[in-house]
């Protein structure tokens, strides 16, 4: 493991919770930074500064506000059936089905203190097939996210995820996460190789200090990795890890306006058989945040982002391509919301990023959304969208390895009793990445799902 890897692993393990900072009832957000001093104007204020979400390195909150609740510990069992159209590829030229029997444990706690909010999850889960039962799989899903309160000026931040999956549909829904984030550093993983064994593990640390009334500084790190044990199981793909650190500066123009700027490093690798791609890139990013209101955000960035892309090795035994450099235009927005029985969060990005996958670094447009509806009060409704074309950077020649993939998923739940609620719901994803072998085989799948989940929660002190 490279050092800087060592530190952002360090920290995040250091780090036992996380709270997301644009949320109004956030215990650890940091005191007012001049404690008495004098308000110049009518649209100074003395609150304490939010993150504002291109440099906050976290995901938006998907809970209404009517769910809202911490220091509780949670736990349950799932047990999910599914239908998938597109299981292992085509055979004979017609696509594979079958039916999935998946259980899943899980237990998380939400603890707030003065000073600190956890929020953390760990659910195993065991899938059998009824058909082909060389897919059989035993997953594991583990999160922890933090917000630390170092002084009434200081406040540290932290999220950590990892998965074992041999199915990206297996991942267990406990509204743990949205996965919609502002942020200017986001970890790749659009590229979807539906049936193989993968590991993979992201995480961020940040630290931001209020050194003034209505100025703010700080930086953060983030990395993710993605391993695919049997490279069998997927050709045309590779193993990949990124490494990216910023800092920024934000000033509070207003109590409804933040301004700022920010400057970031990457390092994208991925690993061929027969070399080491790397590219790193720098970038300096002007952003700007509108708090409508405590529940309603939006945020936009941009600015100029430089690649350096090293030696590309496209296959085995192959001559690599030459470096090359290159400037390009990395702009982004971003949307969030949430009311009594309502949270929406949106988000898009064009900037350079890991191949999540692919042989090398790529240009990425990406785009998701999320919607969550709290129909009565025991049935509710969500979708959730994304969108990812990837373009290798610096290889023209590769063109026939770029691609995109859709996905999107709806699902309605209902509480049948205080413990026990039933799920039904339909995923649809759809690629087109045809020189790549793995992904040219599957590149339509349906799956139909239905899960009984009973569940527990206690409160925690009480």
């Amino acid at each position: 493991m490279k050092p800087f890897e060592r530190v952002c692993v360090g920290l995040c393990l250091l780090s036992p919770a996380f709270v997301w900072s644009q949320v109004e009832n956030t215990p650890a957000a940091p005191a007012p930074a001049v404690a008495g001093a004098e308000i110049a104007g009518p649209e100074s204020t003395s609150e304490p500064m939010l993150t504002p979400p291109p440099v906050s390195g976290q995901s938006f909150p998907i809970s209404t506000t009517s769910e809202e609740r911490s220091n509780y510990l949670r736990g349950g069992l799932a047990f999910t059936s599914a239908y998938t159209d597109n299981a292992v590829g085509a055979v004979a030229g017609h696509p594979v089905s079958d039916v999935s029997y998946s259980v899943a444990p899980f237990i998380s706690l939400d603890e707030t203190t003065p000073r600190l909010h956890v929020v953390s999850m760990y659910a195993p889960g065991f899938t059998f097939y009824q058909r082909e039962s060389g897919l059989n799989e035993q997953d594991q899903n583990a999160s922890i996210n933090l917000q630390y309160r170092l002084s009434p000026h200081v406040t540290l931040s932290g999220r950590d995820g990892f998965q074992k999956s041999s199915n990206v549909f297996n991942q267990p829904d406990l509204a743990s996460a949205g996965g919609v984030s502002g942020s200017t550093q986001e970890g790749n993983f659009s590229v979807i190789a539906p049936i193989a064994d993968r590991l993979s593990n992201s995480g961020n640390v940040g630290i931001a200090a209020q050194f003034a009334v209505n100025e703010m500084v700080g930086a953060s790190g983030t990395f993710t990795n993605l391993h695919y044990p049997n490279q069998a199981e997927v050709p045309g793909l590779f193993d990949s890890s990124s490494q990216a650190g910023s800092v920024f500066y934000a000033l509070r123009a207003s109590k409804l306006h933040y301004l700022g700027f920010s400057y970031q490093y990457q390092r994208l690798l991925s690993y061929p058989t027969a070399g080491q791609n790397e590219t790193q890139t720098q970038a300096v990013f002007l952003f700007y945040t509108l708090y409508a209101s405590s529940r309603l955000s939006f945020s936009a960035f941009g600015g100029p982002q430089y690649a350096n892309v090293g030696p590309l090795f496209p296959v085995t035994g192959s001559t690599s391509l030459p470096a090359s450099h290159s400037w390009n235009p990395a702009v982004g927005g971003s949307l969030s919301w949430q009311a009594r029985r309502s949270s929406f969060a949106m988000s898009y990005s064009h900037v350079i990023s890991s191949g999540g996958g692919l042989i090398g670094a790529v240009k990425m447009d990406s785009a998701n959304a999320y919607f969550r509806q709290q129909l009565t009060r025991a049935l509710s409704a969500s979708v959730t969208g994304g969108y990812a074309q990837n373009d290798i950077l610096g290889a023209a020649n590769l063109a026939g390895e770029n691609g995109h993939t859709v996905s999107g998923t709806a699902s309605v739940q209902q509480q049948f009793h205080q413990h026990v609620d039933l799920t039904l719901g339909y995923t649809r994803l759809h690629q087109d990445y045809s020189a790549v072998a793995v992904l040219a085989a599957t590149p339509n799948t349906n799956r139909e799902f239905v899960s009984i989940s009973y569940q527990f929660s206690r409160p925690l002190g009480r």
